[in-house]
């Protein structure tokens, strides 16, 4: 692999920071490990025959025309951080060529190279930001690789950057036939226009009578940075397509549509009826000239506070949602740290997040000069414990990223699979059912829950309890079959002494359909009385000499035993339970058989 050498920059200008790059610093600064789980990488696979200078020409042209590019983060004497934009900065440009490569090894390879690419740390104190790699598999195949630090581009502006790469390269790596680039000063003005005092009122209100944080995982360290895991769904077509048409005859968006299922989802979760969660939002006031072409870091992250009503219809909740969303739209440049702090809550509002992207790559770019994409990868890590990044098309792909230290890999998929299950019953006709009616889990979760789990049917010898004993008995008559402080007592010691207080007990008329008290302290008695009473055929009520006389007197009054069975030292104890009911002493020694009081 080989990297160009670096020049000596010189300061262009120095730019402030939005809030989303405020917390992507903090939280760089916080990841003492210096790790990469900040950056974020795009992949192009491309065939056809590919002039590697050129593309380097070209990413040169659109680094010196997008200041984002050349930009670097310092932190000044006065505390603050800002963005210096250098007016030339090494070019961000590195080729591996693989043709040497034997063909079993060459896609590992492939793929060790854009690992590495994307793995490998940024200084967030260094321009360039961001490098491309570009990987030569065979003459005619390459893999182009966009990484950089996620502080300096946001999801539209990544495609806006490789479309006017693939433009000046089409041109022989010339970009001065591209429309002038927008200063992102113009942003920085934009959002200095705003009023702030009206959004903190709008979100103040937005926010009132909240009662609680939501939280999927309510113990972790939001600012710990972990590589996340990930589940990737794709939404079958017909789905898609149905769902689509159905938020359309409603009057809704489909980002309306993810955002209402994740709430209700949410809700069901956290079992609460009031939740917040973030998202992105683009950040590209309309009223702001040319924003659509703007390259850099405009997006920013906001709460959605959704409440649940259990009677109100799912085309209700959504058409609300909706309705409330696009009210706090002109106040959604706010920062996230200063919307939370005009809630009554301490600290952060939600751990997940919800994404919507709507800038899909395939579409970026075709063919330019002979040359197609035929595949696209991304790779975006969000440090929440839970988060969902939707990709709209004509098959809607979902992406669930969690923390593998917060949730395993099943738990995640179990909350993809019922995401998409609740996306299905919209396709197909819930929007009229009642929230409260609608249910979370998949067929195949009911079915686990209700069948699979009470299925505890084993099979048992029809023989009672008694015959069961005896057969152990006479199988292993000398095994030890109590132990009582230094006592033991075998099978036949067991089986003979039962026996004989059986042979009492029905001396005394005690068999079936009667009930006998045993209120004997934990020994070798006690369990001698409870095999006889079982040998009568009667049943036996247990009776904890340590509960209070007045319970005890309670329990035999409402059981009315036929018999009491117990030792001398408890009869003061049941005293309280009346004079009417015979009792039948025992103690524990080997050849008591009883004796009637």
């Amino acid at each position: 692999m080989t990297t160009a050498a670096k020049r000596t920059p010189r300061i262009e200008t120095v730019l402030p920071l939005t809030p989303v790059q405020e917390g992507l610093v903090f939280h760089a600064a916080y990841d003492e490990d210096g790790s990469a789980l900040y950056n974020v990488q795009v992949v192009l696979d491309l065939e056809g025959p590919l002039d590697a200078a050129v593309l380097r020409r070209s990413v040169e042209a659109v680094v010196r025309r997008h200041p984002t590019l050349r930009a670097s983060f310092r932190r000044r004497a006065t505390g603050d951080t800002v963005q210096v934009v250098q007016s030339e900065v090494s070019p961000p440009w590195e080729e591996a060529d693989l043709t040497a490569v034997a063909d079993g090894d060459r896609e590992a390879e492939v793929a060790r190279v854009t690992r590495e690419a994307r793995t490998r740390p940024f200084d967030l104190a260094t321009a360039p930001l961001a490098r491309f790699t570009l990987v030569r598999r065979r003459p005619d195949r390459f893999r182009l690789v966009l990484t950089n630090h996620h502080a300096v581009l946001d999801g539209w502006s990544t495609g806006l950057l490789l479309r006017e790469l693939f433009e000046a390269y089409g041109a022989g790596g010339d970009a001065s036939a591209l429309a002038p680039a927008v200063p992102l000063q113009d942003f920085f003005a934009w959002r200095a226009r705003q009023d702030a005092p009206e959004a903190r009122t709008a979100w103040r209100a937005a926010l009132a009578g909240l009662e609680e944080a939501t939280r999927v995982a309510p113990n972790a360290d939001s600012r710990r940075a972990v590589p996340t895991g990930k589940e990737l769904v794709t939404v079958p077509q017909e789905v898609t397509t149905a769902l689509t048409e159905r938020a359309r005859l409603l009057g809704l968006t489909a980002n309306t549509v993810v955002q209402g299922t994740w709430a209700l989802l949410l809700s069901r979760l956290t079992g609460r009826d009031d939740v917040v969660f973030g998202t992105t939002v683009a950040g590209r006031a309309p009223e702001l000239r040319d924003v659509e072409a703007m390259v850099g870091m405009l997006v920013n992250t906001v709460p959605v506070r959704v409440r649940i009503d259990p009677r109100e219809t799912l085309t209700g909740l959504f058409a609300r949602l909706q309705e409330e969303q696009s009210r706090l739209g002109a106040h959604q440049h706010l920062g996230l740290t200063e919307i939370q702090g005009l809630s009554d809550i301490d600290g952060d509002l939600f751990d997940s997040l919800v994404v919507f992207e709507n800038y899909p790559l395939d579409r970026t770019v075709d063919s330019v000069a002979g040359v197609r994409v035929t595949g696209t990868e991304s790779h975006n890590s969000i440090h929440y414990p839970l988060s969902l990044i939707a990709h709209p098309g004509e098959t809607l792909v979902l992406c669930f990223g969690y923390r593998p230290d917060l949730l395993t890999g099943p738990e995640a998929r179990r909350v993809a699979d019922r995401f998409v299950h609740l996306l299905r019953g919209f396709a197909a006709g819930t929007p009229a059912a009642a929230v409260g009616d609608i249910d979370v889990l998949t067929a195949e979760e009911r079915h686990r829950l209700v069948v699979g789990l009470n299925d505890t049917a084993r099979p048992v010898p029809d023989r009672s309890v008694a015959e069961l004993f005896a057969a152990q008995a006479a199988a292993r008559p000398d095994s030890v079959a109590i132990r009582s402080g230094e006592r033991t007592v075998t099978y036949r010691e067991l089986d003979d002494r039962a026996n004989l207080l059986a042979a009492e007990l029905d001396r005394r008329g005690i068999g079936p359909e009667t009930i006998v008290a045993l209120a004997v302290p934990r020994s070798a008695a006690m369990v001698v009385a409870l095999l006889a009473v079982l040998k009568s055929g009667a049943a036996y009520l247990p009776i904890d000499p340590d509960y209070p006389a007045e319970r005890i007197a309670f329990m035999l009054a409402d059981a009315r035993p036929a018999l009491i069975v117990t030792t001398a030292g408890l009869l003061e104890r049941l005293d309280g339970s009346g004079p009417g009911t015979p009792r039948l002493l025992v103690d524990d020694t080997p050849t008591s058989e009883g004796n009637p009081q």
